[in-house]
């Protein structure tokens, strides 16, 4: 199949490149390297069905020459849209870039859905619940959200993705696939990226204290990438219609985390707490039962397996550790 990945440069989008490369597709990656990096998809350029497109799909997909050379040459099939800042930090320094690409950005995803009759898969996220106030979170669940909190441009952006991508189905018959993304990591993090499994790993390597917010007794369930990009192709090649979590059902707290990965790398650093920052959730775990029963697909791979796995690429990637 040709499949075009907007956001293809990032961490689970790279991935997601390498996974079609591997079943046989031809890939157009698409990313204005804001957040991705070309690091990320070196490997897969070497491969002539790989192609990446430096392009912001907030602006029209016109305006990129290549891009349009490559939709003429290689009809599109498969629309993943992983185009947008994952991150806390990153994603609260590009509030409008975030906000812009869960809305303009989607759009222009969408009306190439209809003029090529592709499927799309939307990557939502576990953030569209909030803080939740139902524990697990069934894909039922409509969420507690702040629309004005410091968290909002993401948790707003992929609320509204989710409503745009509903109108869209009933409007004009898209044939569409939604993911709500719980915890998701492994090799490609970029270590500066502010999420919890890469500063506690780079604190660590660095002998500097792992910083907890809060108490540390707020959870997370945290899924290894490989088992991430399985459920995403199991979700794109099913028939399944509405949104489908998709995230380890295994909860720790980040107190728990932070022991795993100190004696994981063996470090000596300390633990330390700062204040809970507002609108931070104080437990997030899937509910599992629609991707087990509909899917077939449940993660593989425990939290201690893949952060030791996610430990060694980062010794041995040659990233700087240093903030």
């Amino acid at each position: 199949m040709n499949t075009l990945v907007a956001g293809g440069a990032g961490f689970l989008g790279s991935h997601l490149c390498k996974a079609f490369l591997e079943r046989g597709d031809t890939v157009i990656c698409v990313d204005n390297l804001v957040t991705g990096s070309p690091g990320n998809v070196e490997t897969l350029a070497v491969d002539s069905r790989f192609h990446l497109v430096i392009h912001n799909i907030v602006e029209p997909l016109g305006k990129s020459e290549e891009l349009q050379i490559l939709l003429r040459s290689f009809p599109l099939h498969r629309i993943c849209n992983f185009a947008s800042p994952a991150s806390p930090k990153a994603y609260q320094r590009l509030a409008v870039e975030t906000l812009m690409v869960g809305s303009v950005g989607l759009k222009n995803l969408l009306d190439l859905a209809v003029e090529t009759g592709a499927r799309i898969l939307q990557a939502s996220t576990s953030e569209v619940y909030g803080d939740p106030e139902v524990h697990p979170q069934p894909e039922s669940y409509w969420g507690h959200v702040n629309p004005n909190g410091p968290r909002s441009m993401y948790d707003e952006s992929k609320r509204f993705a989710e409503a745009l991508c509903a109108v869209y189905v009933a409007k004009y018959g898209v044939d569409l696939r939604t993911a709500r993304i719980f915890n998701t990591y492994g090799p490609k993090m970029s270590p500066d990226d502010g999420r919890v499994v890469s500063t506690f790993i780079c604190q660590a390597l660095r002998s500097a204290p792992l910083t907890i917010f809060g108490d540390g007794t707020q959870t997370r369930s945290f899924c290894y990438v490989s088992d991430q990009v399985r459920g995403q192709l199991a979700l794109l090649e099913s028939d399944l219609t509405g949104p489908v979590n998709l995230g380890n059902q295994d909860e720790f707290t980040m107190l728990e985390l932070a022991e795993l990965v100190l004696e994981l790398t063996g470090s000596s650093s300390t633990i330390t707490s700062l204040p809970l920052p507002e609108d931070d959730p104080k437990q997030r775990r899937p509910d599992g039962t629609r991707a087990s029963m509909e899917l077939a697909w449940t993660p593989e791979i425990g939290l201690r397996a893949g952060l030791s796995r996610t430990i060694d690429w980062y010794r041995s990637s040659g990233f700087p550790l240093e903030p």
